[in-house]
């Protein structure tokens, strides 16, 4: 078993022995990882990089990391404008998943502006998904909320169907296709944007992180701005989810139970412009009911004098291990869900995305 860090200089990977963890490997060193992604079909591992002076870039290995070789990059159509005026360029590679198992070669990119791009040849050429790309409400109602424009950071795919996705958008919302990209439809009914005049618009949304329930899959859970909110119907209506005591409310990472739809993990922070660990203490938050109640799991974090938050894509879950990585550069493994925690590392650049292989 490894994990995978992605951080600001490089990816760190980690690798189970008899006794421990140990650090076996540094690819890319001194460039910022944005995204990671294992398409266990293919064996293939995925990593975004965003060089800060040759762009955006995707890479492949096909050896488990013994080797990479360069990918090509999606890239927008000419005259593609984000808003009047302001052309399409490629910002960010924010996510990347793969398509079902009927659909080899399918894969998927999401990006800032809010492109979200298809390649049926397993990264060989890139389209730019239309269907989204026009839908009328992205000229006037997407917008950037910590970053300068909308981003795509979550695509889920649904096991049932491999032509039915949902994404997550900052900041626009959830949105959902039935007929493999061709058209869409926002899917935000009960979700609240506190910063709006009106907190309820359709589109407009900002969750931070989201999630499906692979074996049950009208499931879905998203880590949001305003809170914690989850849908049992397929995201046609979602139900506020947030702890009574706030703690678990606002934050980015997000992690579930696959086989147990009740069960999800969330870590805490401080909101807006603060956005440090709630009372200087860091702590991952636990549901076992489906949201109704949720404990604070603390044992191995540090309590005192603490500035961590987790990003979006820093948490991973594996059977029984959750690993996390902080902006600070600390790193903590759990192999008991949760109720205890270990230091991995206390010495690595922010780490922007976990994935535990």
């Amino acid at each position: 078993m490894k994990i995978l860090i992605g951080t600001n200089k490089g990816l760190i990977t980690y690798q189970k022995t008899k006794s421990d963890w140990r650090q076996v490997g540094v690819d890319f060193i001194g460039l910022p990882i944005s995204m990671l992604h294992e398409d266990k079909r293919s064996n293939t591992w995925w990593v975004g990089i965003s060089h800060g002076h040759w762009g955006q870039k995707l890479h492949r290995s096909t050896d488990f990391g013994k080797t990479w070789t360069e990918a090509s990059t999606p890239k927008y159509p000419a005259d593609t404008l984000i808003k009047p005026g302001i052309p399409a360029t490629l910002q960010l590679i924010w996510s990347i998943m793969n398509g079902g198992d009927d659909q080899p070669g399918r894969l998927y990119v999401g990006t800032e502006p809010g492109g979200l791009f298809v390649s049926n040849d397993n990264g060989d050429s890139w389209q730019l998904n239309e269907g989204l790309w026009q839908h009328p409400s992205r000229m006037e109602h997407w917008f950037g909320g910590g970053r300068d424009h909308a981003g795509i950071h979550s695509i889920c795919i649904d096991p049932r169907d491999s032509r039915h996705w949902y994404v997550g958008i900052s900041c626009a919302g959830v949105f959902e296709t039935l007929d493999d990209g061709a058209s869409w439809q926002p899917r935000n009914s009960g979700v609240r944007a506190d910063y709006l005049p009106d907190p309820h618009v359709p589109v407009g949304q900002d969750p931070h992180r989201l999630l499906l329930c692979k074996n049950h899959p009208d499931v879905l859970w998203q880590q949001n701005h305003c809170g914690i909110w989850r849908s049992t119907n397929g995201g046609a209506n979602w139900a506020d989810v947030t702890a009574e005591d706030k703690l678990a409310n606002f934050g980015f990472a997000l992690a579930l139970d696959h086989k147990n739809p009740e069960r999800a993990w969330v870590v805490p922070a401080v909101s807006d412009y603060v956005r440090v660990a709630v009372n200087e203490a860091l702590c991952v938050c636990r549901t076992e009911d489906g949201g109704k109640t949720w404990q604070a799991l603390r044992s191995g974090l540090p309590q005192a004098h603490c500035y961590d938050i987790v990003y979006r894509h820093s948490l991973d879950r594996h059977e029984d291990m959750l690993v996390f990585g902080t902006t600070t550069g600390n790193v903590f493994i759990s192999e008991n869900n949760g109720d205890d925690w270990s230091a991995l590392s206390h010495h690595l650049p922010k780490v922007n995305v976990v994935v535990v292989i």
